[in-house]
Order: structure tokens, then sequence, then C-alpha cells
């Protein structure tokens, strides 16, 4: 008999590394350190280290006003929720920590855009039932926005009520480059 081996891909293992992370030892157990493997997820969430100028110091310590808008614009809004542009790729992230979505989102984002999908519907769910706004419903368009994603999301939007409303995200990645 031959033994079978598995490899995790390397989502499944920036997934088990999360979990691995948050578990707490037994009692009289020694906690194991969790080597960081998935560079690309971390690396990403960091900021790049700041440029350091020659010349002006004001000028370098000052960085350029730029106006930039993530919200898609209203011909593509409309045809995305009537359906007459299609929506190629979904991601529910329901249920996760913040950690395993950021980690889930940027993975999916980066397959779909290497794919040439240029639409994709992000579920973060309407939050708890107490009234409260979801944490991922706040937090995931502004994760969008971040220097992390730009190189693949071009706009996002609210969804419209029938995939999701306020639930749910409409985004438009950036064409890829060949």
């Amino acid at each position: 008999m031959t033994r079978r081996i598995d490899r995790l891909s390397e989502d499944d293992r920036v997934l088990w590394n999360l979990g691995a992370r948050t578990t707490k030892p037994l009692k009289g157990k020694i906690a194991v350190d969790i080597p960081n493997i998935g560079p690309e997820i971390d690396d990403a969430r960091q900021a790049p280290p700041p440029v350091q100028v020659a010349g002006n110091a004001a000028a370098a310590a000052k960085p350029k006003a730029q106006h930039v808008s993530h919200a898609l614009d209203e011909p593509t809004l409309d045809k995305l929720s009537k359906g007459r542009l299609p929506i190629e790729g979904r991601v529910d992230l329901h249920g996760l920590t913040q950690d395993e979505a950021y980690s889930l989102l940027f993975s999916f984002l980066h397959r779909a855009h290497a794919g040439g999908i240029r639409y994709v519907l992000v579920i973060t769910g309407k939050g708890s039932s107490s009234g409260g706004d979801g944490v991922l419903r706040r937090a995931v368009p502004s994760w969008l926005s971040t220097p992390a994603f730009r190189p693949l999301v071009s706009s996002h939007d609210h969804a419209a009520r029938n995939h999701g409303g306020s639930g749910a995200l409409y985004v438009r990645l950036r064409r890829a480059r060949s």
C-alpha cells in the first residue's frame, strides 16, 4: 500500500496558520511558535516604508492631495443591479474573523484579477441582529481602498437589494496586464 501525501494549497496554508495562531495550548503544554507562511498576505497588510526624498523637507513631509473616487459609475451600477452585466465571481465572508476574511478576500481578488475577471460580488453580511453594523460590513470597503488592494481593485459600491443590498459589495477589478 502506498501512502498518499496531501499538500496544502497556499490559500489553505494561510487559513491554517491564521487558525493555528488563535488557538490556546492545553493546560500544562507549551505553546509552539507558528512560523509565518504566506508572506504576500502579511506583506500586503503592512504599509509601504516611507520614501525619503532629498530636498525640501516640508515638501517631503506633506503628501500630495489626491482625490480618488472608489464608487462605481451609475450606468455600470445600474447594469450590474439589473443583471445586464455579469457578476463573474462571488466570495462569502460570513462567519469569518477579520484576519480570515482579509486573507480570503485578498487571495480571491488576486486569483480573479489574474483570471481576467472584471466584476465580483463580495458578501459581507449585514451585521449583528442587535442593531449594530457588522464588523466586516464596515471593514471591507476600507480594505478595498488600501494600497494592498489598489493594484487589483478599480472601484466598488454597495450591491443592489437583489444581490444582498447593504450586506454585499460590487467590486470592479482592474484589467490584467498581459
